[in-house]
């Protein structure tokens, strides 16, 4: 995939390279799906230029993330994912503050999540989702300065309780499914955010789903195995929820009629305590 890289050639016109039209500069580096076993380079470190890095389905990419990243302050959009990348997730990414796009997702990063990932002020997405990162989430994501990024924790070994925190937050996405977080999330919703889309699913999450006062904006909602009690509010009715899921939990009562409720079916409300009403059997 790389026999385009003749040095007899100007490197603007390899493949996977991008050069500012007018300073000739690379500034853009994207390689993806393909064989290229080894270790990310020191040297990409020595392209000062550089606004984009992707490296992206490249299975027997191994190693660590490499700290000479850490000198390309022009680093708009890093993406290492779908990698067999190891280690951390270093701390020096916090000094990349042009960031607008982090995605490491899909590799083997494990230890903690770094508090100071909250520094960069201008990320639009966060993705750490699919690794095998331990640990609780760092109480300074709900202190994120300028810009709230959509924020994707999910398919880790995250532990502990979800910071208070991230109330303060307005996230437009949030996933953290799939780890192993335990009480309270109410705290994440109000009637006063613009969330669109909350996955907190396969988790050991404990509170009254009665007492929530949802964003009208939810259009995705995903609760589905924890330990969620109480009854579904009344002002679910009033969401424009395309998706929908609170099975598995310890519900009860009846399913309020009205909104999209009755467009999910069964599997949306089953396994719970005693949840009733369309689309599951009539209440007694």
């Amino acid at each position: 995939m790389l026999s385009s890289w003749n040095p007899d050639n100007d490197c603007c016109d390899w493949y996977c390279v991008d050069c500012d039209s007018t300073t000739n500069r690379i500034n853009s580096l994207t390689i993806f799906a393909g064989d290229l076993p080894g270790q990310i380079p020191a040297t990409v470190g020595d392209l000062p230029y550089l606004e984009t890095l992707e490296f992206h389905k490249l299975t027997n990419l191994t190693g660590p993330i490499q700290p000479s990243i850490a000198k390309l302050k022009h680093l708009k959009f890093l993406r290492i994912s779908w990698t067999n990348i190891s280690g951390s997730v270093p701390d020096f990414i916090s000094q990349l503050s042009n960031l607008t796009f982090l995605d490491l997702a899909f590799n083997s990063l494990s230890g903690s999540i770094p508090s100071s990932l909250s520094k960069l002020q201008n990320l639009d997405a966060l993705h750490l989702d699919r690794n095998k990162l331990t640990g609780p989430i760092p109480d300074s994501f709900g202190k994120f300065k300028g810009q709230v990024p959509a924020l994707y924790l999910s398919h880790n070994q995250l532990s502990g309780k979800i910071p208070d925190s991230l109330g303060n937050m307005d996230f437009n996405a949030i996933d953290l499914s799939r780890n192993k977080l335990e009480g309270d999330a109410s705290f994440l919703f109000g009637s006063n955010k613009t969330t669109f889309s909350v996955d907190l699913s396969r988790n050991m999450l404990e509170f009254n789903l009665s007492k929530v006062v949802f964003p009208k904006s939810l259009a995705s909602l995903d609760l589905n195995h924890n330990k969620l009690f109480g009854s579904i509010p009344e002002e679910m009715t009033s969401l424009s929820l395309q998706l929908f899921n609170v099975s598995y939990n310890r519900l009860c009562g009846k399913i309020p009629v009205g909104g999209s409720l009755q467009s999910f079916d069964y599997s949306t409300y089953f396994h719970n305590r005693c949840l009733c009403g369309a689309p599951l059997e009539s209440c007694k």
